[in-house]
């Protein structure tokens, strides 16, 4: 059997380094040009640059976005960012674009991935991707698992498939309604969600309309297909999501890296299945649903609610660990805590750690009641938090 890669999203180099740590096989990342995530913080060179050190170090793939639709004018730099990305040894870009492909050949020895907004859902398309220096086929989300086999046995080609995240009405995101709606190009990094909007349908011969969300779909999650794709030899599992937070990241590499370990392992799925699904229900969520993996989404894929409304977690995001000493751990709070409030850190590893914090500080040594939002704050360390890095996520269940 094999072990599929575990590819989790960077939207910065803080979560670029959470999802190494947390369990990622490797990340995916971009410049501040050619990408479809314009509104990421994305990376400039010197954070690309230590951001592939940073993975190199713990052996861990890179691949850079340069997935967007580009206009001439967009091209320009396109080669000598090209050569950049060579020579920081960057594992591979994912390109949509033909141009861009002829562009990345010509200036560097970058391995080529074909991105899913390319669409590519048939062994022929693959087969053509493939004559024209492709490695690998990030396939369209509208393809199957067992599609995605045949399609693997009959063109040679490895085969990337997102696993879970946020799912685009449009064939594999190629939507303009955001041209016409914002005057945001979707398909150039543009794209404000407008399929999450509430739309007005009009029935004429009925004399009526009516307001939906028909175009907002569910999240997909494929915790449950993992034994699928690593049967089927789904060469990597990617998650969607480089806009969402670090809690995010952490999470679902956590839950993600268990779960490909546990079945390559032999263990029991099974069993292990509800502790997964608890670990990515903690984390802010619209309704999850398996999207095609095992058949075509179709009505049962919408998510009917309210323009932004995503189901809480079942866990806040509270922190982020940013130093440990002998005595203390400093803390940025993503969110206010109260006196006595009970938390976890989550480790790389391991169970989380319950902590009551009874006695949180500031950095001056001030004992805080009530500490604030975007403040850092230094938590006393015990024998049982002994284990707690840098970087560790700190949550607190909701109540």
């Amino acid at each position: 059997m094999m072990k599929p890669e575990l590819l989790a999203p960077a939207g910065s180099l803080e979560k670029l380094k959470v999802a190494v740590l947390y369990g990622a096989d490797a990340v995916f990342f971009s410049g501040q040009k050619y990408s479809l995530r314009a509104r990421a913080d994305n990376f400039t060179l010197d954070e690309i640059a230590e951001g592939v050190a940073f993975a190199k170090r713990r052996g861990v793939k890179t691949y850079i976005t340069l997935n967007a639709f580009l206009h001439d004018e967009d091209l320009e730099g396109l080669g000598e960012f090209c050569q950049f990305l060579d020579a920081q040894g960057v594992t591979g870009v994912i390109v949509s674009d033909l141009g861009v492909i002829d562009v990345i050949q010509k200036s560097s020895k970058l391995n080529v991935h074909l991105s899913t907004q390319a669409s590519c859902l048939n062994s022929a398309s693959a087969s053509f991707w493939k004559s024209q220096g492709v490695e690998r086929i990030v396939l369209g989300r509208e393809v199957s698992i067992r599609e995605a086999l045949e399609i693997k046995a009959k063109c040679g080609l490895e085969m990337e498939m997102f696993t879970h995240g946020a799912m685009c009405m449009a064939y594999s995101g190629n939507c303009v309604i955001s041209n016409y709606t914002a005057g945001r190009d979707s398909n150039r990094g543009g794209c404000i969600q407008s399929c999450r909007f509430q739309y007005q349908q009009a029935s004429p011969d009925k004399g009526c309309s009516s307001e939906s969300f028909f175009m907002s779909s569910k999240d997909m999650s494929g915790l449950e297909h993992i034994p699928e794709f690593c049967d089927a030899g789904i060469d990597s599992l990617k998650i969607e999501g480089r806009m969402k937070s670090l809690f995010y990241v952490a999470s679902l590499c956590r839950a993600y890296r268990k779960a490909i370990d546990i079945y390559t392992a032999g263990e029991d799925y099974a069993a292990a299945l509800p502790e997964l699904q608890a670990e990515v229900n903690s984390i802010p969520h619209r309704d999850y649903f398996g999207a095609s993996f095992s058949k075509p989404a179709g009505m049962l894929s919408v998510f009917q609610d309210r323009q932004g409304t995503i189901r809480s977690g079942t866990h806040q995001f509270t922190g982020v660990v940013l130093e440990k000493s002998d005595r203390f751990a400093a803390v940025r709070l993503y969110a206010p805590m109260t006196q006595d409030q009970r938390i976890e850190i989550v480790p790389f590893r391991g169970e989380p750690i319950p902590v009551q914090a009874t006695q949180v500080y500031d950095l001056t040594g001030n004992r805080l009641a009530s500490p604030r939002q975007d403040c850092v704050v230094c938590i006393p360390l015990d024998e049982q938090l002994a284990q707690v890095e840098a970087l560790n996520i700190v949550r607190a269940a909701r109540v």
